[in-house]
């Protein structure tokens, strides 16, 4: 594989055009790195299992290790999760936003992922990118942070992204340096709450309803 493809993009007003460019190459199997509300991702199309075994190689993971996915409304949401009253009303006061919500999964989820968990962590990001990008596709796109293999170092600028992850994807949508905050992540199984990762997302918003 040769080096990725950049495309450079307005993250308030994403080129439809370099949109679909994007869609079309997830749809033929590829791996692509992209801008979040967050920090950069890295993703597929979530029903392609090929392209899902890239990305654990890709970020060396154990298959244990859960990928979220990013999905573009609450109607989708709960095509892919089991969503209770409580859920619900959580998903629309925390979403779009920097939040990774972990649900139990429904039969739609792709067994790769539910084969030793069965929640998924689901991301609607506060970004048009994101959205019109699984729009275009039609379907989920895995999201896990584009960090150095080597460190583990999460990945901000999309240049380094290109240098240090770009022989092995098949593009790199730039939407210019992003924060190093990853996405902060909230249990709502068994209709309870439980912040398991503090992020970027205020966790002061976790409180009542």
């Amino acid at each position: 594989m040769g080096r990725a493809q950049t495309l450079v993009l307005d993250e308030r007003h994403p080129n439809p055009r370099k949109i679909r460019q994007a869609a079309e190459l997830l749809g033929r199997g590829g791996v692509i790195a992209y801008p979040t509300d967050t920090v950069y991702g890295i993703g597929c199309d979530l029903h392609d299992r090929k392209a899902i075994d890239r990305v654990y190689l890709i970020k060396r993971l154990d298959r244990g290790h859960r990928l979220s996915f990013i999905c573009q409304d609450l109607s989708t949401v709960a095509t892919y999760a089991h969503v209770s009253d409580f859920a619900h009303r959580w998903l629309r006061r925390l979403l779009p936003g920097p939040y990774t919500v972990v649900l139990p999964a429904s039969r739609e989820v792709p067994k790769v992922l539910r084969e030793r968990r069965p929640e998924v962590g689901i991301r609607g990001p506060d970004n048009a990118t994101c959205i019109e990008l699984t729009r275009a596709l039609g379907r989920p796109v895995i999201s896990t942070s584009a960090t150095d293999p080597e460190s583990g170092e999460i990945m901000i600028d999309p240049e380094v992204v290109l240098q240090r992850l770009g022989h092995q994807l098949e593009l790199v949508l730039d939407g210019g340096l992003l924060t190093n905050e990853p996405s902060t992540i909230v249990s709502l199984v068994h209709d309870e709450i439980e912040v398991l990762r503090v992020g970027k997302g205020p966790t002061e918003l976790l409180t009542g309803c």
